[in-house]
């Protein structure tokens, strides 16, 4: 059980978008791997987001993702036009997956 929690844990990658000036930084606070880190830099191109966590559900091949996103886009929004934009911003790459798993939230 416990070695089941610490390969999840490694395979959750958090990014935090800061704001220096006028210049937009993605940085990283976990491991992750390279399809997570595109799927997060994807939707970081795409959504102004606060805070984007990709992570591989499928057992590291690449078939199913948990994403979550915040951002004040979804401010006034249900969950299901949530969800769209998200969808929307990684239509190419939700082709060739299995699965989504999507949380959204509004910035507190």
């Amino acid at each position: 059980m416990l070695r089941a929690l610490l390969s999840r844990r490694l395979c959750q990658v958090t990014y935090s978008l800061q704001t220096h000036g006028s210049i937009r930084c993605l940085t990283k606070t976990d491991v992750e791997t390279d399809a997570e880190k595109k799927l997060a830099e994807t939707l970081a191109s795409k959504i102004d987001a606060t805070v984007i966590r990709v992570r591989d559900i499928s057992g590291g091949c690449g078939a199913m993702y948990e994403i979550s996103v915040e951002s004040e886009i979804f401010r006034g929004k249900r969950k299901v036009q949530q969800h769209r934009i998200v969808n929307e911003a990684l239509s190419e790459e939700v082709k060739a997956m299995h699965g989504l798993r999507i949380h959204t939230e509004v910035p507190s």
